[in-house]
């Protein structure tokens, strides 16, 4: 079942996207939750009118790119989220939320599908690639800090990501104690012959 996403869903699409998915996922969980509208083929129409506008705001020649890339480039995208103690965001920065701040900031519509990067879920500073026109990319500096706090410095970061490796690793030796335990019992339960039952 075809269906177009009305909001960006994990390991499935971003707002906008036509995807055909099974028609139980569509009725039980997308269209339900308001995660996307079945495809009709006026639906679909109206997309592609919607990206041949967007075609038409985008740049026209590599001059204009070029200079549309620097101006991207000399930009600072803050994004102020809510994040726990660690870094690690309540929700996420997608490349649907940098076009749309692109936009407000710079007045420069870009295709979200044109940055090249993964949903950001951590506190920090990103560069994030974006083709502007063949052959001309610009490196947007993507900053997500805290609400009404200043970003970590980098030396901030590498603490919280050592202190996060730190944390995980006494969980896989006391795993690896839990399966030694219950082969143990496993082979005792195994190598005891079970007592005869009394007639």
């Amino acid at each position: 079942m075809e269906v177009v996403l009305t909001q960006d869903v994990d390991s499935l699409g971003l707002r906008g996207d036509v995807v055909n998915v099974a028609r139980g996922y569509a009725r039980n969980f997308l269209l339900p939750r308001g995660l996307a509208e079945t495809a009709t083929p006026g639906l679909k129409r109206e997309l592609e009118r919607r990206d041949a506008q967007r075609a038409r705001h985008e740049a026209k020649t590599v001059e204009e790119a070029r200079a549309i890339a620097s101006r991207l480039e000399a930009a600072n995208l803050r994004f102020d989220v809510n994040a726990g103690p660690t870094g690690a965001l309540f929700g996420s920065v997608t490349a649907t939320n940098v076009a749309d701040r692109l936009w407000e900031q710079e007045k420069v519509r870009i295709d979200r599908r044109k940055l090249q990067m993964t949903s950001v879920k951590r506190v920090g500073r990103y560069t994030v690639p974006l083709e502007v026109f063949p052959d001309v990319v610009a490196e947007l500096t993507v900053v997500v800090a805290p609400e009404g706090q200043e970003p970590p410095t980098d030396e901030e970061l590498a603490a919280l990501e050592a202190g996060d490796a730190e944390a995980a690793e006494p969980a896989a030796p006391v795993e690896a104690v839990v399966e030694e335990t219950a082969e143990a019992e496993a082979e005792a339960a195994t190598a005891e012959p079970a007592p005869e039952p009394a007639e």
